[in-house]
């Protein structure tokens, strides 16, 4: 059996970047702040000082450098983590990821690989108005040659960055910024993740809740709201939005023979939406009635907080759908 403790999601992605970094002298860490500051949430507090500026890189405001530069240093056999500080920063930095690190491995004939491993701060919550509040793991699960991993406990905060690191084409890890100070079990002594498989982290029979990231806490209090209506819910965390595990969702949809997908992205254009077409695709004759989703509403994320609760997924709105299908 391992060691499990308790600790926040924070400190179980500084202990992951720290073990990265003990394990492998090609490791390093290269980001805005990750330095002298410590992080902008403070992931990397106090790394600079044990491992030196070497391996502990501040950059300059410049995505599009310093992920090029984090691209260039995997192709000359060094095992970087670039952090960018939210994910709307990372638009700057999308012709290196969609031109340059998805595309080498199949340009080059399989000749050169990517090993960077891209860690992003997303998702909504924080007041921070329409600029620093996007969700765009959906826009990265689109791009063939890397991975998307959506880690939604302190244990897959742990885990998955080890796992990324032995990966030999890119992996971006988005780490909701709401969950840094969440609290959760972490177990010490166990090797990388599975970043193959989705997990079902409630079990059910009346209705699937298919979710993955900061979404995956107000879907599990939705499910317990649910109990005293006498519905059993099951809440599926993808964990891995490419590449998806769609054996998992069929498995689920099969087993409830309902589907409600709970995504914090723009409902048009949204993951849940490929979901939801998966399902119609290979999981139509499982299905009781039509597959619901449950996303952000079609605005830039408000700053007052009453408008920016009212626009993103909200257990009462799990709830309501849930109570209406059934």
């Amino acid at each position: 059996m391992g060691t499990k403790i308790q600790t926040t999601y924070r400190e179980a992605v500084k202990a992951a970047l720290r073990e990265a970094l003990q394990n492998d002298p090609k490791v390093f860490l290269m980001g805005e702040d990750v330095g002298r500051y410590g992080g902008p949430y403070a992931c990397s507090k106090g790394l600079l000082e044990e491992f030196g500026p070497e391996r502990i890189r501040d950059t300059p405001l410049s995505e599009s450098t310093f992920v090029g530069a984090g691209i260039g240093a995997a192709l000359g056999g060094m095992r970087p983590i670039v952090e960018v500080m939210t994910v709307n920063f990372s638009l700057l930095s999308l012709d290196q990821v969609v031109n340059n690190a998805a595309t080498l491995r199949h340009m080059s004939g399989g000749q050169f690989s990517v090993p960077v491993v891209v860690r992003l701060a997303t998702g909504a919550g924080r007041q921070l108005a329409a600029q620093h509040s996007h969700t765009l793991e959906g826009w990265y699960a689109h791009i063939p040659g890397i991975k998307v991993l959506t880690p939604a406990t302190v244990d897959d905060a742990r885990r998955m960055l080890g796992a990324a690191l032995l990966e030999p084409d890119p992996v971006f890890i988005f780490e909701h910024a709401m969950l840094y100070p969440m609290e959760g079990e972490m177990d010490e002594t166990a090797g990388p993740a599975d970043i193959t498989r989705a997990v079902v982290r409630r079990p059910g029979r009346d209705v699937s809740l298919i979710t993955y990231g900061g979404s995956l806490g107000k879907t599990l209090q939705a499910a317990e709201e649910l109990v005293a209506d006498g519905i059993e819910a099951e809440v599926l965390d993808l964990r891995v939005l490419r590449p998806l595990d769609v054996d998992s969702i069929l498995a689920t949809v099969a087993k409830t023979h309902r589907a409600v997908i709970i995504d914090e992205s723009w409902r048009t254009g949204s993951f849940a939406a490929e979901i939801s077409a998966q399902i119609m695709e290979r999981g139509f004759d499982h299905l009781d009635c039509p597959v619901q989703r449950i996303c952000s509403e079609e605005v830039p994320i408000p700053y007052p907080k009453h408008l920016e609760d009212a626009a993103l997924p909200q257990p009462y709105k799990i709830v309501d759908a849930v109570r209406r299908m059934i």
